[in-house]
């Protein structure tokens, strides 16, 4: 795979730059539960969250108050919901594995904007990204939720910061369904995804499988 032929690369964040997957789905659960909400809801809300890979939290919050709670989505419950799982995901995103080889990557990619498109929360990932030093790196921007990925693709693109050719990493479905929609070209990391059955997925996609953004780093 010659990377260097991209203008743009994005980046999707959890799975790929930081290893927090697992740590997002422990915070859905606490939250819910801190909220005082029942074992049950809590794991109902893990599980949408985990089918629902890369979505934003205000969808998937507001999915638990009308689907698993079973009530209207009143504005103060859903924005206690958000303030309580930003507060355990900043904690654990702050201290979380990053992933390797991600400086050599960027030297490598001199002739690329890199762009993190996250279904986290924007200035949560800003915040995060640059009390780890690494903000600087993505020097084509940092987005996310409450917008969602397709929509920053859009956008982006019509205003001429994504550049093509594009390349979109990521480790969900939804990555590559919005990466298709923009026409971008995908690669799957496997790593550190939570995506039940992506072998399968990517089997029948056509999908490039690497397991680290190391492996993207080019070769002598």
């Amino acid at each position: 795979m010659d990377i260097t032929q991209y203008k743009t690369i994005v980046f999707d964040c959890d799975g790929v730059i930081l290893d927090s997957n697992p740590l997002k789905i422990q915070a859905y659960y606490d939250t819910a539960l801190h909220l005082g909400y029942s074992e049950a809801q809590a794991q109902a809300l893990v599980k949408y969250h985990i089918e629902l890979g890369g979505i934003s939290r205000y969808h998937k919050f507001e999915y638990f108050l009308r689907e698993i709670v079973g009530a209207p989505v009143d504005e103060d419950k859903l924005q206690a919901l958000i303030a309580q799982f930003s507060y355990e995901v900043k904690q654990a995103l702050i201290h979380c594995e990053m992933a390797k080889g991600l400086q050599a990557l960027r030297d490598a990619t001199p002739q690329a904007g890199w762009m993190l498109v996250s279904g986290g929360d924007q200035s949560e990932k800003r915040e995060v990204f640059a009390a780890r030093g690494i903000a600087d790196l993505f020097d084509a921007g940092i987005f996310g939720s409450p917008d969602y990925k397709d929509d920053i693709l859009a956008r982006e693109a019509a205003e001429g910061e994504l550049k093509k050719p594009g390349l979109f990493v990521g480790d969900s479905r939804y990555d590559h369904e919005a990466a298709i929609k923009a026409g971008l070209d995908f690669v799957f990391l496997s790593g550190w995804t939570d995506f039940e059955g992506w072998q399968d997925y990517c089997a029948s996609h056509n999908i490039r499988i690497v397991e680290s953004l190391s492996d993207l780093i080019p070769r002598p």
